[in-house]
């Protein structure tokens, strides 16, 4: 039998799950759902309702040439939410340190699992 390594580290209590549903994004039956499709499904998916949002086609978006930066994105995201410190998700990646850390700077990693401050509340 395999025991998880318990987190430790800054990492530790970084969730996407957590974050969206904090944020009223998310839910367990919204979750359930999401789980039953592929990646292509949810990718697909996404473009057609951002589509129906624009009014039509999504002209003039880069986003075949945009995929690459949006995937890196998706998985150094899944990586701090995975592991407990930056290096192990350093390591999960196959990244050395120095160039881990330029790809969290590049895509604010850090900055997307920290809590926001209500502006409305020093109102």
């Amino acid at each position: 039998m395999k025991f998880k390594k318990k987190k430790t580290g800054k990492n530790k209590n970084y969730s996407i799950s957590n974050k969206l549903r904090k944020e009223l994004k998310s839910n367990d039956q919204f979750e359930f759902m999401l789980n039953n499709l592929s990646l292509e499904e949810i990718i697909g998916l996404k473009l057609e309702l951002a589509a129906k949002s624009a009014g039509g086609m999504l002209y003039g978006l880069p986003i075949w040439f945009s995929l690459q930066n949006i995937v890196q994105d998706a998985v150094l995201k899944y990586a701090y939410s995975a592991t407990g410190t930056k290096l192990e998700a350093g390591r999960f990646l196959g990244f050395n340190k120095d160039r881990f850390n330029k790809l969290i700077r590049k895509y604010k990693t850090d900055s997307y699992f920290e809590e926001k401050k209500d502006f409305t509340e020093n109102i």
